[in-house]
Parts: structure tokens; sequence; C-alpha cells
């Protein structure tokens, strides 16, 4: 593990325990700018920043960096407190119509933080009745949110993304949890039918925000990181949500069925390093949140997880090269097996089938036919992604896809 990434799990966890660092080593200034760059890159910059600033080794850092990340940090905050804000009305909004929108992910983990805010999200996710889908969309656009791919049609998407002009809110409303269409996790939603009437109000800051049942929503965000596993990785950030959501919630969590699902989905190793990552390094704790103590005894090395995870950035965006070698892990999900030959994975990855483009290219449902098309499109914005990014191309993706699907092997999630 790299000196960087150390100090960011250190810092990291400082933050979670409401502590500051107590650095006095030698970090250079280049160090430093590659410690906040990292945070960046999953998204936990204000937590690094608020934990960091006031160790000695700080004076390190020249005076016009510090002052920029500060300001950073500051717009940062301040703009997720006010979407926080606006979001908190947009429910209320939607509840007083008669509505019943439960809120995933989000502010609801966000919640659990020493200082919510310093946990940004890009966007509020929101899952409603699919027969309720009409009326919601109505409300929504008549509150002044606008849909963010007008070319989409709303009612053929499992989830419709929204934003509000002049204002940092985005929501994304979804009909399912996950896109049926799917052949490697669509089938995920079975696991949450009958969510709604198992929902449950948590009260933030004095408001009641209605949200999955704890075991639903603590088994969602274990799906939720799988599926970003499966595609191009997932970030620190997500170990922090499991972390602190079983910390919280742990004592109202049916641990068995969580396990038991997991088995089913081919994520109990999976979990096991996850869990074993947060005790580790940040602050999970098995005895407060009563995880079995079979689940913590399961044989699993999460060193090669944890690396894969420094790596990946948030959503697993930090490289293009990262992001196109999704192909090739969910060609090998999609097949039950190491993408049956390496010739069939770049092919796949270069042409992949419709099925796998219809998020890209809706019109693909309806025309399937016009395939061609949309693999001419999609390797001109490639080509057109590596002139601006020089050292990401397409033999570094076929490299990562391959040794992240040795990954999806070794935690037998293949």
């Amino acid at each position: 593990m790299e000196k960087t990434d150390k100090l960011l799990l250190e810092a990291l966890r400082s933050f979670l325990r409401e502590e500051k660092v107590e650095w006095t080593q030698t970090i250079s200034e280049e160090e430093w700018e590659t410690l906040f760059q990292k945070a960046i890159k999953h998204q936990i910059l204000p937590m690094i920043f608020d934990t960091v600033y006031t160790c000695d080794a700080f004076h390190s850092l020249s005076p016009q960096k510090a002052e920029y990340y500060r300001q950073l940090v500051f717009r940062t905050v301040m703009v997720q407190t006010r979407n926080t804000g606006e979001f908190v009305r947009l429910l209320k909004y939607l509840l007083n119509h008669q509505l019943h929108p439960l809120v995933v992910k989000g502010i609801v983990c966000r919640s659990l933080y020493p200082q919510p805010d310093y946990r940004p999200s890009g966007d509020e996710d929101v899952f409603i009745f699919q027969n309720e889908f009409p009326k919601c969309d109505h409300l929504l656009r008549e509150y002044g949110m606008q849909y963010a791919d007008p070319s989409k049609n709303p009612e053929e998407e499992h989830e419709v993304p929204y934003g509000k002009p002049r204002s940092g809110l985005c929501i994304e409303l979804h009909k399912q949890l996950f896109p049926p269409e799917s052949p490697v996790y669509g089938e995920w939603n079975r696991f949450f039918e009958g969510a709604h009437e198992r929902a449950v109000f948590v009260s933030i800051d004095g408001a009641a925000i209605p949200s999955l049942a704890p075991t639903d929503h603590f088994f969602y965000l274990i799906c939720h990181a799988l599926k970003h596993f499966l595609h191009s990785g997932f970030g620190i950030r997500q170990i922090c949500d499991i972390t602190l959501f079983a910390n919280a919630y742990g004592k109202n969590i049916d641990w068995d069925q969580v396990h038991r699902n997991c088995r089913k989905i081919h994520a109990e190793l999976f979990l096991a390093a996850l869990l074993k990552i947060g005790q580790k390094y940040l602050t999970f704790d098995p005895v407060q949140s009563r995880c079995p103590k079979d689940l913590m005894a399961l044989a699993v090395d999460e060193n090669d997880m944890l690396e894969d995870i420094l790596g990946s950035g948030v959503f697993g965006d930090s490289t293009m090269s990262r992001k196109h070698s999704s192909t090739i892990t969910l060609n090998a999900a999609a097949s039950g097996k190491e993408g049956k030959a390496a010739r069939s994975r770049v092919w796949k990855s270069v042409f992949p089938d419709a099925s796998s483009l219809t998020s890209r290219y809706p019109y693909l449902r309806k025309k399937p036919y016009l395939l061609p098309i949309a693999w001419i499109d999609r390797l001109a914005k490639y080509q057109k992604e590596r002139r601006s990014r020089n050292n990401d191309d397409f033999v570094e993706s076929l490299r990562i896809g391959k040794e992240r699907v040795e990954l999806l092997h070794e935690y037998k999630i293949l």
C-alpha cells in the first residue's frame, strides 16, 4: 500500500472517530497533493481536510495550496448543505401529495457521519411504487425538476434522473432498484419485493424521512457496492456507508437473512471482505453491530479488494481505461465464468450486444438492427476520450479488466 493510501485511511478513520490526526512526520507538498487528489476521486475531501489541517505536518503544504483546498472544501460543504435542505423540502412536497417515496443511500447515509454534509452526494435516490410514477413525475416537473436526459422516454426507463436548473439538486427516481434487463443483476430486484410495505421513517434533523427497513437497506448497500464492483469498482466511501449503517442499525438488521441473500448472489466472501476492511481500517464494530461470528470468521483476504477500492475512485471512474474495462468484467459475470476465452472477452468489450448498450442508446430497444451505428458512435467517443487523457488506452483497459475478472474469481463472485 502506498504511503498516501495509508495516510488517507488513517485520516478517514480519525474523522469517523471525531478526532484530528497528529502527524509530525515529513510529508512533502507533492504527497499532500496526491493525498488530496485521491480524496477528491473518492469524494471525501471535506472529511480528510478537516482532519489533517491542524497537524504539524500540514505546514509543509504551501499557504496557496492550503487555501485552495480550504476553499474547495468550503464550496463543497455549502453546496451539499443547500442541496440537503432543498431535497427535504421536495420530499415533503411529494409526501403531502399522498405519494410513497422511499429514500435510499444519500441523506440516510450522510446522517450517520459526524458532520453529515462533509459526505457529499451527487444526487439523491428515491424509490417509488411503479404505479405512482406518472403522478410523481408530474409533481417533480411541477416543482421545477427537469429530465437530465430529455432524449430518453421516462416511461421505458427503470430509473429517471432529474435536475433542477440553477440549483445543485439532482435526484434519480427508481421504479426498480436495479435495471431489470440486466443479465447480471436484474434479478436482484426480487429481494426488494414488498419493500414499501416494510418501510420505516428515519428522523434526520427533525424531518421524518421514509426509507427502506434496516435489513433491506443494509442489503441494498451491499448490492449497490457489488454492482459497481462488477462494473469498474467502487470507492472507500461506500465502505464507510456500510460500516456506519451496520454500527447504527445492526440490532435491527436480520443478519441471517442478509447472509442467506448474499450466498444467493455469490456475495458471501464479498461481504466478509467489506466488513474486515471496515473493522481493520475504519470503525466497524462487530459487537456493536451484532454481526454474527461465523460471518466474521470466514476465511477471506481483504487486501486485494482494498487495493482495488483505493485505485477505483468513488464509482470506478478514476481513469477512463478503468471505466471502459467494465465491459470485460460484466461479460465475464454474465457468462458465469471467465469470459469463455480471452478472444471472446476482447471482442465483446469492443462490440457488446444490444442489451448491454440500451441505457446509453435507448433506440436499441425498439431498433436493435441499429446496433452497428451504436458501435461506431461508442468507438468514436472512446477515441475522443483517449485523446483527452494521454495515459488512458484500450490496452490498459484490457489489462485492468483481466485483473478485475481474477478478483471476481478470488471472492467467488464468479
